[in-house]
């Protein structure tokens, strides 16, 4: 908390403009993806500097050149969507669960990125998300999905990957991007305002060749292995 109120206090002369310029975005027939994206990847970087922290990013060549993948990054916390936006240029939309629809500016930030809204008790609504999903990744979209399903209390041990969460990339044949994120829950998780990196790892991507014969339990495991390794391996280094 004490963080994003730095950032909010170090932000005072902009967020008017902002704000302005983020209500307008909200106008999605009238503006489209790439330019609300745009505007977001712009203004991130300057938030997140003012929070003193800083981003460390590897592995961007690892994104597919073509659009309409999912990234799965390990969860950590609030900070995480902002250091996956920062570090990744092309539009991307989030799923998020339903307990924050209704928050200021983040309500906004959804309405700009078009995000998913999940409802974990719900399954007839989960499905529909699932089909949501399936469709526009067909069509080219891109997504992140935090396949823990909260956040982990656990700094930088994950949780176990639900396999539900590898459905929509298993029906649209996409490819799935592990990504891991290093430190993300010291931005706003534990009090402090020390300087601090956070590490964004892109990982090579799943293609469907490559988990096409695997269960959806198998790929969820293979995915969590592939980025618990890469953070043993950073925080060891």
């Amino acid at each position: 908390m004490k963080r994003i109120l730095l950032m909010v206090f170090r932000s005072l002369h902009n967020l008017p403009f902002w704000l302005i310029r983020i209500f307008q975005l909200c106008k999605i027939d009238r503006y489209d993806a790439k330019t609300r994206y745009a505007y977001l990847h712009k203004i991130v970087p300057t938030v997140i500097r003012r929070g003193r922290v800083t981003i460390h990013v590897t592995g961007i060549e690892n994104l597919p050149q073509e659009d309409g993948y999912v990234m799965f990054p390990n969860h950590q916390g609030l900070f995480d969507a902002l250091a996956i936006i920062q570090t990744h240029e092309r539009p991307l939309v989030t799923v998020m669960k339903k307990e924050v629809k209704d928050i200021f500016l983040l309500k906004q930030v959804i309405t700009m990125l078009q995000a998913e809204i999940i409802d974990r008790e719900d399954i007839r609504q989960s499905m529909k998300v699932i089909m949501n999903m399936t469709r526009r990744l067909k069509s080219g979209e891109n997504f992140i999905l935090f396949a823990e399903g909260t956040r982990s209390r656990n700094g930088n041990k994950l949780l176990d990957f639900k396999a539900g969460s590898f459905k929509s990339a298993m029906n649209a044949k996409c490819p799935i991007v592990p990504v891991a994120l290093i430190d993300s829950y010291k931005a706003f998780d534990t009090g402090s305002i020390k300087k601090l990196t956070v590490q964004v790892h892109y990982l090579k991507p799943l293609f469907y060749d490559d988990y096409k014969a695997m269960k959806s339990s198998e790929i969820a495991e293979t995915v969590a292995k592939l980025i618990q390794d890469k953070i043993n391996f950073e925080t060891k280094a």
